[in-house]
């Protein structure tokens, strides 16, 4: 009975979502609610405890709202200015092959778009792009949410894995491990198996494309292109293994991509791993509606004639910014994260030891996307009223993000506080409860929860948020390696990205193919599953052959 009352507030999250599909700034409200009910009735736990508890949730939940603030401002600020559309120009010369076109924009451009802002801008922006190349609209719509994946973690500057490993933070610490350490591990461990169902998954990309969506529904079309996409693969994952094991979460995804689009246009234009045969859409229109859906593409970038190197120079100033800022050797990160930089709030509502410390200008929202978005305006030359309808904008894309995320940290908060002592919470109720559940084979299913908290929330950093510490937890009660089960959490909230509902009605309205979403979740759902498949057994022969990255955790 108990178990089922810990399990109560995140059912409720996901009935509320999936069945009478509420929006996560609805449902996370409620569920909390739920929860602060249960933890006061059961867990018996004080209501001034709940409050402080809350409000620390609030707290650490605004130091990722200021993040993605930043991120999507700058992109809005770039679509407002003309940058986008010069950046999407340019891939109209490199080639006339769909498959190759769709590798490069789908995925290649939109992990870079993923790696600077993410949530939910990469298939937004690149759907249009394939569409005025000569994509049906329901074909761009479906290889983008397939593509919007791997470069999902660890994704936008990182915040998706950073707000795992942050919401297990206190567990770390409690077990005698160091969080920054288990950070790097859990990078490191999200990178390796994260970049081989990737490299899958490119091929499988073009497989939906050439079978779904071409005129002869032939796989065998895709294989012509299986030489490119294995190269597409390995440099990605060239450049994502070394940024994702020596420098953190904060570049890997911005870094790989942009690091590999030269490269492949590269040899795009010199005809290497290229199919001889140029495949494309052309004529599409007459071979029925079941190819294009509903209509044609919406909200196009504005097209100011801006020249590329003025488009481009925002992102290169950006990452030179965040080189600086995140790499050791240069001495600027120890200067942002001492103490004179740390804003302290201590014994929050006076309770003891519930404690909030924010390093303001470590925040990548704050520093550098703010300021190089208001350099952005000057530099492009740009109108007031532009760059106010760009602030605009972005104030109401973050306004849901900003209610799920508040009241889902807050959750996640008295889940883990609820009870006397560790083995009292709700936490540990509901971990306990999986590992009797799904004991050996939890390998298996740890992804599958990820999928299923991207599914219902439409982000990865939600599903983390609300399902890392229990992956944690669950972990340790079963005596597996913690690093290994929460990376496994985390690539399977970006996994789920390709079938969450959000993406898909946005997707859906960006292109104006509405009244297919049904249709998209049951064309990528078998991708989504093969790849949550892939990395699961990596994981489980990783974990089988007895890695373990912080052995002191189980201690």
């Amino acid at each position: 009975m108990i178990t089922l009352a810990a399990a109560g507030p995140i059912l409720l999250c996901v009935i509320l979502m999936t069945v009478f599909s509420w929006p996560a700034k609805r449902a996370m409200p409620l569920s909390w609610l739920f929860a602060a009910i249960l933890a006061a009735a059961v867990w018996k736990m004080d209501l001034l405890k709940i409050s402080s508890e809350t409000v620390l949730g609030f707290l650490s939940a605004s130091e990722i709202l200021m993040i993605i603030f930043g991120a999507i401002l700058l992109m809005n600020v770039l679509r407002m200015s003309g940058a986008m559309a010069a950046i999407n120009n340019m891939f109209s010369h490199i080639t006339m092959d769909a498959r190759i076109q769709c590798v490069l924009v789908g995925f290649v451009f939109a992990g870079f778009i993923e790696g600077t802002a993410g949530f939910g801008t990469p298939a937004a922006l690149a759907a249009p792009i394939l569409i005025g190349l000569g994509f049906p609209p329901l074909a761009a719509a479906t290889v983008c949410l397939i593509y919007n994946s791997w470069p999902v973690e660890p994704g936008p500057v990182g915040v998706p894995l950073l707000t795992a490993s942050a919401t297990v933070r206190d567990a770390v610490i409690a077990r005698g491990g160091d969080p920054d350490t288990f950070t790097r591990a859990l990078t490191k461990w999200v990178v390796i198996p994260h970049c081989i169902g990737g490299t899958l998954i490119v091929f499988i990309g073009v497989m939906v494309l050439c079978k779904v969506f071409g005129k002869r529904h032939s796989f065998k079309d895709a294989f012509e292109a299986l030489p490119f996409c294995l190269f597409t693969g390995l440099v990605v994952s060239a450049i994502y293994l070394v940024m994702g094991i020596f420098a953190g979460p904060d570049l890997t995804s911005m870094i790989a991509f942009i690091g590999a689009l030269p490269i492949l246009i590269f040899a795009v234009k010199k005809g290497l791993f290229v199919p001889k045969r140029v495949w494309s859409f052309e004529g599409y229109e007459a071979w029925g509606e079941e190819y294009w859906g509903t209509g044609g593409t919406k909200n196009k970038v504005q097209d100011t004639g801006l020249s590329p190197f003025k488009a481009w120079m925002p992102y290169v100033i950006i990452g030179i910014l965040l080189v600086l800022t995140r790499v050791d050797i240069f001495g600027i990160k120890a200067i942002l994260n001492s103490d004179p930089l740390i804003l302290h709030v201590h014994n929050i509502l006076g309770t003891e030891s519930v404690n909030w410390d924010f390093k303001f200008l470590y925040n990548p929202g704050i520093f550098p996307f703010l300021p190089i978005a208001l350099v952005t305006v000057f530099f492009h030359g740009m109108h007031a009223q532009d760059a106010g309808r760009a602030l605009k904008k972005t104030a109401k894309q973050i306004s849901g993000a900003a209610i799920a995320l508040l009241f889902g940290v807050a959750m996640v908060n008295l889940y883990r506080y609820t009870g006397t002592g560790a083995n009292d919470s709700m936490l540990y109720t509901l971990s306990n409860a999986m590992a009797v559940l799904f004991s050996g084979a939890y390998f298996l299913a740890a992804p599958l929860i990820g999928v299923l908290g991207a599914f219902m929330s439409g982000s990865n950093t939600v599903s983390n948020t609300l399902f890392a510490s229990i992956q944690f937890e669950t972990a340790s009660i079963l005596g597996l390696s913690q690093v290994l089960i929460v990376a496994l959490q985390a690539m399977g909230g970006a996994i789920g990205n390709m079938i969450c509902v959000h993406n898909i009605v946005a997707v859906c309205a960006t292109t104006g193919t509405n009244g297919n979403e049904g249709r998209l979740i049951r064309t990528n759902i078998i991708p989504c599953l093969i790849y949550a498949l892939v990395v699961a057994v990596l994981v489980g022969i990783f974990l089988k052959a007895g890695v373990n990255p912080m052995p002191e955790l189980l201690g």
